[in-house]
């Protein structure tokens, strides 16, 4: 197709002018470009589709997260972004001033940030694609970090509970949390057990038991 070996050669045309810019000023360059090509691509709606560089001092964890990871699982996975790179980008909700939270990714964020050799091989940037903007109601963002997790991890007990807790007394229902979080309804049913708060079930219906 000669019209788009045309468009790559006028690109590269215009990307050697990048090479002259200094590095922060080059990454910004770039960031705008990609949200530009993002902006033409019929992958637009899909975030993995513009990954954008930020300072690693505009990303925070959130509150909220209940996946942990052990000490050599940790290890390993600065191994991995040592010897592969960074393979995932973080999931984030942009914020206010330019400040990034994450929704998914805390670990690789915290190792970007804490690895000194990593650190410096990215020059104090992380690599970061954003949830639609859709997704920006804190509920949202929650079951968007659990939905994440629950795809490959283990969650523990209480702060799985906690999130459950959380998003039944911001209003969602059981059938929400369930539809939202991945769960069945006794999962569902097991949080609010262990929580011990009677209001979670003012409305629960029981079976008759047997006389």
């Amino acid at each position: 197709m000669p019209e788009v070996a045309q468009l790559a050669r006028r690109a590269e045309d215009l990307f050697r002018e990048l090479d002259a810019l200094p590095v922060d000023r080059r990454i910004d360059a770039i960031n705008r470009i990609r949200r530009k090509l993002r902006d033409h691509s019929p992958f637009m709606r899909e975030p993995v589709d513009c990954v954008q560089w930020v300072p690693a001092e505009q990303v925070e964890g959130n509150a909220y997260n209940p996946n942990t990871v052990a000490p050599p699982e940790m290890r390993l996975l600065e191994l991995s972004i040592e010897a592969d790179g960074f393979t995932q980008p973080i999931v984030v909700h942009p914020g206010d001033a330019q400040q990034y939270e994450v929704v998914d990714g805390f670990h690789r964020q915290r190792v970007g940030k804490k690895s000194r050799r990593i650190r410096q091989r990215l020059q104090g940037y992380l690599p970061v694609v954003a949830i639609q903007p859709e997704r920006s109601d804190l509920r949202d963002r929650i079951a968007s970090t659990i939905r994440h997790n629950r795809a490959r991890g283990v969650h523990g007990v209480l702060p799985m509970t906690d999130v459950v807790v959380r998003l039944l007394q911001s209003g969602w229902s059981e059938q929400e949390v369930v539809r939202q979080l991945g769960m069945d309804e006794d999962e569902v049913l097991r949080f609010k057990q262990v929580s011990g708060l009677p209001e979670l079930f003012r409305h629960h219906v029981y079976s008759s038991s047997w006389e």
